[in-house]
């Protein structure tokens, strides 16, 4: 791994290797399953204690009473207005409830918990020093592996989330059809046996392959592709992540009241960028219609099958099928969210 090319700059995923020299390769290497990724920039935060389940359920979007152990949920911490700010990967192997974080997420998600805790029998801690993360593309077969989350069954291709329907219906109609799976899985292990899991496996895969992936399925990213004014149904998270059944948690007004009685003001679109452009965009440049600004771009990547492509946010007015403009550069938009 001494190959290891870093991340630039503004690139999200410091720390952790971009890529290892062949950043389409690599993607090819995840995809059959010869590869891990190093996610070990990603935080770690634990939970433990025999409310921790009741208690989690009414902070987060997720139906989390009864959770089986090793069952993967994806959960949202909303604000009051139903804006997204934090996207937990969770998962509970019967004594502790182990939550996958953005990079630097962690302290800030720990914080809110123990402001929440009460007198309440749980115990929140940051375990991301002694904890860390690998990903893999299909089945994980960590020995070390502390606890296995799993991406929701509609982002892998292989179903759908039980989430429940209220008087404005059910998931289904935020995203018919995804542009393609991603049956990615996120394994927790200790931080001291990392470079031994990494190395079983042929191929080294760094973070451009992992995110040019989950672009190309049209799967959002908290923080990178998401803003202060992000709705869970302007990215599909209405199901994956958000049940429309379950008890009250901080938004939930908000995202019930859009989904019953409104529409999203943005959606999640795949952008398929001009090849030929010596330049491609970078995250939070605009993207232009007729010359009208009407949204931006959140994750850049270039995959291996489709070239270079992009995740952006767009004004629900903007006409999908109309070929847009981003730095310059012109895209073909595929809907992720309609």
């Amino acid at each position: 791994m001494n190959n290891a090319v870093p991340a630039p700059p503004q690139n999200p995923d410091q720390g952790v290797a971009w890529h290892f020299g062949e950043p389409l390769r690599e993607q090819r290497w995840l995809v059959s399953g010869e590869a891990f990724v190093d996610l070990s920039h990603r935080g770690v935060v634990a939970v433990s204690g025999p409310d921790r389940l009741t208690w989690l359920n009414d902070l987060t979007t997720a139906l989390l009473l009864d959770l089986p152990p090793g069952e993967p949920r994806t959960a949202l911490v909303l604000d009051p207005h139903g804006h997204v700010e934090h996207e937990l990967h969770l998962v509970d192997d019967g004594a502790t409830t182990w939550i996958i974080l953005p990079s630097g997420d962690a302290p800030g998600l720990v914080e809110y918990l123990r402001s929440m805790q009460f007198l309440l029998r749980v115990e929140v801690a940051d375990r991301t020093g002694d904890h860390c993360v690998v990903g893999s593309i299909g089945p994980a077969d960590i020995p070390q592996g502390v606890a296995v989350w799993r991406v929701p069954a509609e982002f892998a291709g292989t179903g759908a989330t039980e989430a429940g329907s209220d008087r404005g219906g059910d998931a289904g109609k935020y995203v018919p059809h995804r542009p393609g799976p991603f049956p990615a899985v996120e394994t927790i292990v200790p931080r001291s046996a990392l470079h031994e899991v990494l190395a079983r496996r042929q191929h080294s895969a760094g973070t451009w392959a992992w995110e040019a992936l989950r672009t190309a399925a049209g799967v959002p990213r908290a923080g990178v592709d998401t803003d202060k004014r992000s709705l869970p149904h302007e990215y599909g998270w209405i199901g994956p992540a958000v049940h429309l059944a379950k008890g009250c948690y901080r938004g939930q007004e908000a995202v019930a009241r859009t989904h019953n009685m409104g529409r999203p003001p943005r959606r999640l679109v795949l952008l398929h960028l001009d090849g030929s452009a010596s330049q491609l965009p970078v995250r939070g440049d605009r993207i232009t219609l007729g010359g009208t600004d009407v949204g931006w771009v959140g994750t850049v990547a270039v995959h291996y099958e489709l070239g270079p492509i992009a995740l952006g946010v767009v004004k629900r007015k903007a006409d999908p099928d109309s070929e847009v403009v981003v730095d310059g550069v012109a895209a073909k938009q595929e809907p992720v969210v309609v």
